[in-house]
């Protein structure tokens, strides 16, 4: 069975993939570093404003975000 990647399992492998910390990118998002969290493990999501904020930190279209 293949399992589908979820917002917040793309957000920690962007995340890691550009080497930023929780810290690194809430500051970025001038959010706090528990927001990061909790969008990590999908306790909640961004808001519109804050996924194009990701997409441009990224360089990754929404698609690629929500996917």
């Amino acid at each position: 069975m293949i399992r589908k990647i979820n917002f917040a399992e793309n957000l920690k492998l962007f995340r890691k993939s550009k080497k930023l910390k929780q810290k690194e990118l809430a500051e970025l998002l001038q959010v706090n570093q528990r927001t990061i969290s909790a969008w990590e493990k999908g306790v909640s999501e961004p808001s519109f404003t804050y996924l194009e904020k990701l997409s441009e930190i990224f360089d990754e279209d929404f698609n690629g975000l929500l996917e």
